[in-house]
């Protein structure tokens, strides 16, 4: 397995890592603290073409491999996880729909301006009673008058209520099948609830979307209109590897401040990176994080190559997002009283870690995927 970077990719990862250590890591903090999106920080990653990661430049992206996504998310992931959640879902479930399923005219109105980084991508599948199960949505498009008249609800939807966004990519249901429709900001019928307040990633903008007799013309349909929900898993599929990469970058970020912290802390006349029990906390995390990015990249890689990539792909974000939960609380134990404040970094990807078993699939999820790819 070769997973080496381009000339031009290794440049692009080295300004991310720039990027993420001399601006986000200064400003990030606050706007988790005051549970706000920092668009700020967004709209200068789009200036750099940040935002087009995975987009050919044909449509205003940069064009890079999935294995430098993955390289370049581990660099932002590890200033701080809600900047990166915001930019992995805009440039995997946020823009892909369109890249892959819609058609030029499409691509050219509304791909090319997420690509560019002048609007902020969102995908509408959750509901109130559909998360998991996604043929349980509920929310209804009907074919009326040349376009297709929406009805319904949707929960947990990250970028759609910026002050950069550009609307949302949903699935209805319509009849026995899906469609992937798109709604843009401002259109009457389609209201946007406050943002919601989670333990972690509070820097990312999630919030409940209503449409009460939403309509959209014809060419606000994307892709065949009765394949839909195969368009949406097909994505997904992309999304969870991008939540490995961002579980790989918390994992990092946790490993190090631990390490730190230990060589520094002193307890009974030695730093307490001198007990067997904390060396041992340390080497494990090293090890199963070494194990998990071997099996992101690997999935990454079976994607650039144009093979099979599903069962991979819910592997590492099975393995990588569990590592990252256990891992953040080892973390908090070795820093001890002190890992308990939210005023540390510890603490705050603690809080951050749990949502990457939930997002993109729960591991629940990932474990039929996984059982289903062996006959099961």
């Amino acid at each position: 397995m070769d997973f080496s970077l381009s000339e031009r990719e290794l440049e692009l990862v080295a300004l991310c890592r720039d990027f993420a250590q001399k601006e986000i890591a200064p400003r990030a903090p606050l706007a988790w603290d005051e549970g706000r999106c920092p668009t700020d920080l967004l709209r200068e990653m789009g200036e750099l073409g940040l935002l087009g990661m995975l987009v050919p430049e044909e449509w205003g992206g940069i064009g890079m491999s999935t294995v430098g996504f993955v390289a370049a998310m581990e660099q932002i992931g590890l200033a701080d996880q809600s900047v990166a959640a915001a930019w992995q879902a805009h440039v995997t479930i946020g823009s892909l729909p369109l890249l892959l399923f819609g058609d030029d005219a499409q691509r050219d109105r509304w791909l090319r301006p997420l690509a560019e980084g002048r609007a902020l991508g969102a995908f509408g599948l959750t509901e109130p009673n559909a998360g998991s199960d996604a043929r349980g949505i509920r929310t209804k498009a009907e074919r009326r008058d040349g376009g297709w008249l929406i009805n319904g609800s949707k929960t947990f939807i990250s970028n759609a209520g910026t002050d950069m966004s550009f609307g949302v990519t949903l699935l209805a249901r319509t009849d026995e099948k899906y469609a992937t429709l798109v709604v843009e900001k401002d259109t009457e019928g389609f209201t946007i609830g406050p943002k919601m307040r989670g333990i972690g990633w509070r820097g990312l903008d999630t919030r409940e979307l209503w449409f009460d007799d939403v309509w959209v013309p014809d060419d606000h349909l994307v892709g065949d209109p009765d394949l839909g929900l195969n368009q949406f898993l097909r994505t997904l599929e992309v999304g969870r590897i991008s939540i490995a990469a961002l579980s790989l970058s918390l994992t990092q970020a946790v490993l190090d401040l631990a390490t730190d912290h230990a060589r520094q802390r002193e307890q009974f006349g030695q730093p307490i990176s001198k007990f067997q029990a904390v060396q041992f906390k340390l080497a494990d995390i090293a090890t199963e994080l070494e194990a998990a990015r071997w099996l992101t990249y690997r999935a990454a890689s079976l994607r650039d190559s144009g093979q099979p990539f599903q069962k991979e792909a819910a592997m590492a974000k099975l393995k990588a997002s569990r590592l990252a939960t256990w891992a953040a609380s080892e973390a908090v134990q070795i820093h001890g009283g002190l890992g308990y404040m939210l005023e540390t970094p510890v603490a705050r990807f603690y809080c951050d870690s749990k949502v990457l078993e939930i997002g993109e699939g729960t591991n629940e999820i990932q474990h039929l995927v996984i059982a289903r790819a062996l006959g099961c």
